[in-house]
């Protein structure tokens, strides 16, 4: 299942790598796509893990850009 963030904020190019790259990795995510234009963040993975994923996904986007604000679009 395909989910969205939207990161607003969002206005270094190589922490939305580090992020996009980070998120990917997670447990249950079949792939991710960060968009650093539009600050959307496509995560596809597992429906019953993508609360957790989100969690983890916002930990993360904190842990490189803490001012970034993370909303589910």
């Amino acid at each position: 299942m395909k989910k969205n963030l939207r990161l607003i904020g969002l206005d270094c190019a190589h922490c939305a790598a580090k992020i996009e790259s980070a998120v990917q990795a997670l447990p249950g995510v079949n792939s991710a796509n960060l968009n650093f234009m539009t600050g959307k963040l496509t995560i596809e993975g597992e429906e019953d893990a993508l609360a957790d994923i989100f969690d983890h996904a916002t930990a993360l986007v904190h842990k490189y850009e803490p001012d970034v604000e993370v909303r589910r679009a």
